[in-house]
């Protein structure tokens, strides 16, 4: 039994603990025995307060459950190997009576591509790079950010000039910008277009709509030269 990282909440039957992440600061996760998706939220460095993760649902992790987890995890060391494992005889809940059990997750050095980037310091340190002063994340900002790389990379330029496709294009932007603000250059292609999945499936309108308009625009100019 590992519990020094993690604690059991009142406000839901769950259980929490930090992650630190990779560009500084801290998150935290919440795993509940009725759900597969962990809530997931980084904490803002101006006001102390959680920022909860855009695809986090509110229903299943209200914010109370993260002030809850921010107090009692506060001075406890950060959950380093992979998330642990809630295990409840009953998935409807856990019994408030017993304390639940939570196993550690052997350490895997190859990576996965079935691993699921959701509840991932990269994942949550992209959130919180494009989040904005309420607390949203900003589908604005990222596109516009994309954007500007576009047009200042040499290397999009000598794509665009060859002739390689939208997708590998756009792969190259998404990748450099991602790889940048986790600050794990050892991103693969494969987790990449995972997280920009996850950021795709909360944007209304599709969270690289604008970039893919942008490349072809640039391809078109190139070709008027």
């Amino acid at each position: 039994m590992i519990r020094t990282n993690s604690v059991k909440l009142s406000a839901i039957p769950g259980l929490a603990y930090r992650e630190k992440m990779a560009k500084g600061g801290s998150s935290i996760v919440i795993l509940r025995a009725d759900a597969t998706q962990p809530g997931v939220a980084t904490i803002s460095k101006t006001s102390g307060e959680p920022i909860v993760a855009a695809n986090t649902p509110a229903d299943l992790y209200p914010v109370e459950a993260f002030e809850e987890a921010m107090k009692l995890t506060a001075g406890l060391p950060y959950h380093k190997q992979g998330k642990p494992k809630l295990v409840a005889q009953d998935l409807g809940g856990i019994d408030e009576a017993a304390e639940p059990e939570v196993e550690e997750e052997p350490e895997v050095e190859e990576k996965s591509e079935a691993k699921s980037m959701v509840d991932s310091v990269e994942y949550l340190a992209i959130v919180h790079a494009y989040t904005d002063k309420k607390g949203k994340l900003s589908y604005e900002h990222i596109s516009k950010e994309m954007i500007q790389f576009a047009h200042s990379s040499e290397m999009v330029g000598r794509m665009i000039a060859a002739g390689d496709s939208d997708e590998t294009i756009r792969l190259y932007i998404v990748g450099t910008k991602f790889r940048n603000i986790t600050g794990n250059k050892d991103l693969t292609d494969e987790q990449v277009l995972e997280l920009a999945g996850l950021l795709d499936e909360v944007s209304p309108k599709g969270i690289f709509k604008d970039l893919n308009v942008e490349i072809r625009a640039m391809k078109a100019a190139q070709k008027n030269r």
